[in-house]
């Protein structure tokens, strides 16, 4: 099925996501700090250059934050081959001299409540948190301070911009393009079958003994009796079910097949609508399922999803344009790749 992906802005910057992704992982000599001249970033006393950017220094501190903000957002498992590795840098690295290069000329675009905007991302950022004391917390874990954190949002800011005026704005999508888009991936719009159902889980530990199981079974037949005597299903799901569906009467909504344990699935999609089935066993315990919908295989129709074509083929023309311009500012500016 097509992909939901909402066009944006392609940001290179690194950004609030630091504090967000890790949990005292900074090194002690990340706790050292001092301000760095030309971009306005907080860096760390006498960390070593990794480049250089129009003379302004990207430190290693730096690339070593966006090295961990990477892995943890892609995924990427704790230990890398030595090319992983190599290949894992090079982009960071490509990615901070962009941002740098991004950063730079977005400081020629004048934003009013500069300031103001900075106030409410630290804020958003704040409020993530449980508390207030959580957010402090983890910025010292981090090795980060406030206004560190107010530097790299304020770069944010002033990126975002940039890409709006010089490029997002002046991008646009033809019906035609939509069109050709959705004729030329017909694999992308389609739907597979569906079920919608309802679930009474007469749940059990998984260490449970025999003795303990038969009795869960026992106590599943008997609701299964009363439903099929003209109890309500969503009813008898409230009082008995141990699935946390049990406040919605026991309804899970549509699923596609892949999505739940064989035997639970193998059942729902055999069973007509309105049907209830016997007991079904999985290692959650036991189930007695009802059939509310079902919606067979079909293709989407280019109606249906022409809003996130649009919004796709948008989103792919801003990563294109921002691609040619940091191009661009890479060739007309100057800058010096140290280590890594």
């Amino acid at each position: 099925m097509f992909l939901n992906r909402n066009a944006g802005k392609f940001l290179f910057c690194l950004s609030l996501a630091v504090i967000l992704c890790f949990n005292g992982t900074s090194d002690a000599a990340d706790k050292k700090k001092a301000s760095s001249k030309g971009t306005g970033v907080t860096s760390v006393s006498n960390a070593p250059a990794v480049a250089k950017v129009n003379g302004t220094v990207i430190t290693k501190v730096e690339f070593e934050r966006a090295m961990k903000v990477m892995l943890a957002q892609t995924g990427a498992p704790s230990s890398l081959t030595s090319d992983q590795k190599k290949s894992a840098e090079t982009a960071v690295l490509n990615q901070l001299v962009s941002a740098e290069l991004l950063f730079q000329e977005a400081r020629k675009l004048e934003i009013k409540d500069i300031e103001k905007l900075v106030t409410k991302k630290i804020d958003d950022a704040k409020a993530k948190f449980s508390s207030p004391a959580q957010f402090y917390k983890s910025l010292q874990d981090n090795g980060i301070t406030e206004n560190e954190l107010k530097d790299y949002a304020r770069k944010e800011i002033y990126i975002d911009n940039l890409i709006e005026v010089r490029i997002a704005s002046k991008v646009v999508v033809t019906d035609d393009e939509e069109r050709r888009f959705y004729d030329e991936n017909p694999d992308m719009f389609k739907m597979p079958e569906s079920v919608r159902a309802s679930h009474i889980l007469i749940g059990f530990d998984p260490k449970a003994s025999d003795a303990e199981r038969n009795l869960a079974r026992e106590k599943a037949e008997t609701i299964l009796k009363k439903v099929r005597g003209g109890a309500d299903f969503s009813t008898a799901a409230k009082e008995n079910s141990t699935c946390p569906s049990s406040k919605q009467g026991g309804d899970l909504g549509f699923f596609t097949r892949g999505q739940m344990v064989p035997p639970f699935e193998n059942v729902a999609f055999k069973l007509n609508i309105g049907e209830v089935s016997d007991v079904v066993e999985t290692q959650f315990g036991y189930h007695i399922i009802k059939v509310l919908e079902k919606q067979p295989a079909r293709s989407i129709s280019f109606d249906e999803v022409r809003k996130k074509v649009h919004d796709y083929l948008t989103s792919q023309k801003i990563r294109e344009g921002i691609t040619d311009y940091v191009e661009k500012l890479r060739k007309d500016g100057k800058v010096e790749i140290l280590a890594s």
